[in-house]
């Protein structure tokens, strides 16, 4: 990781440090943050002579060598001090909660927009909206690119950014050209790596912010860190990771709750951490404790379920989403839960 002593390198400086890394097999990514860029080392970053002759190079403030399978994920690199914003929330300074339908309903769009007004109303910081859905069985409701339309009146209405999964190219263009703020990576998409690198480029120079799922199968916190690696390494680390439960199921829930490894990751990433409770649980009853749960293992965020008429939902609404005096109870909890968390702890008196 090339950390210049300017905010950033000129057009001529970029070219000499890229004709030496390009000598030893590596090329170079730059990461542009809000105020710096830093410019990461893409490859094998152990040769000491490449080092050397970076390190002379009177424009260069330091490297710092990671060698890590997420190097640009990784909490050592220089992006720890990468800020993430999505609405007024500043990740890790604040709790954020997104909430909304799984699925909008394009015949019934009055319920998202209610919905989306309700929401806000409880304290919600962004609007989550499922306009093309995956599906297990082939004869259910697949989305409809309508709801597009239905998703961005919804965040005009209320002035609040929106969260929608992609699943293929052609998902990840019309989200974007219509203004979509967060692009979610669903649990089955989630190792996908060809979709995740089209995400990765297709983002890149936005301030676009992806929220990748945890694969839906039990896998290594490493698979999951890497897979946002695959996505920062095009040049934009707004990357969130979410975990919402894997299999094999735990009796009684849709999944196995994990908002147990939110401590694991932030040992091992910088990224913000948003628990999904509402996939994770599969059942609004146990919704409300899955997400104070969440937020006592430090999870920076909260993304539920919530619908004003639940049993007229579609999708996984009618059995998962919250009503939304329910949900305005758990922000309410949950915010005072994590200021305790996060609180500075006092000083022990003589």
């Amino acid at each position: 990781m090339i950390l210049p002593k300017n905010n950033r390198l000129t057009s001529e400086q970029l070219l000499e440090i890229t004709t030496i890394v390009m000598e030893f097999d590596c090329k170079i990514q730059p990461i542009d943050g809000a105020v710096r860029t830093i410019y990461a080392i893409v490859g094998d970053e152990r040769d000491d002579l490449m080092i050397n002759r970076l390190e002379g190079l009177d424009y260069v403030d330091r490297i710092d060598r990671i060698q890590s399978p997420f190097k640009l994920m990784d909490r050592r690199s220089d992006l720890a001090n990468h800020r993430l914003v999505i609405g007024n929330v500043t990740l890790g300074e604040e709790l954020l909660v997104i909430a909304g339908q799984c699925t909008i309903d394009p015949k019934n769009p009055n319920y998202f927009i209610e919905t989306a007004l309700a929401v806000k109303e409880a304290g919600a910081n962004a609007i989550r909206g499922g306009v093309w859905k995956p599906r297990t069985n082939p004869y259910s409701f697949q989305g409809d690119a309508r709801s597009l339309e239905i998703l961005m009146d919804a965040s005009r209405r209320t002035g609040l950014p929106v969260v929608s999964e992609v699943m293929e190219p052609e998902h990840i263009k019309l989200a974007l050209d219509a203004g979509v703020h967060v692009l979610q990576i669903g649990a089955r998409n989630a190792l996908n790596y060809s979709l995740l690198r089209q995400v990765g480029r297709a983002i890149a120079g936005r301030t676009t912010t992806v929220m990748l799922k945890r694969s839906i199968h039990n896998g290594p916190l490493s698979e999951f860190i890497s897979a946002a690696e695959y996505i920062a390494a095009f040049g934009n680390p707004n990357v969130v990771l979410c975990p919402r439960g894997t299999t094999p199921t735990l009796d009684g829930y849709r999944n196995y709750p994990d908002e147990s490894i939110t401590p694991l990751l932030k040992e091992k990433t910088w990224a913000p951490v948003v628990v999904d409770p509402s996939h994770s649980v599969g059942k609004a009853t146990y919704v409300p404790a899955a997400a104070l749960a969440a937020v006592a293992y430090g999870a920076d965020g909260l993304c539920i379920e919530a619908h004003v008429s639940p049993s007229h939902g579609i999708g996984d609404d009618p059995k998962q989403a919250v009503t939304p005096a329910t949900l305005m109870e758990i922000i309410h909890r949950a915010r005072a839960l994590h200021a305790v968390v996060h609180a500075t702890p006092t000083a022990t008196r003589s």
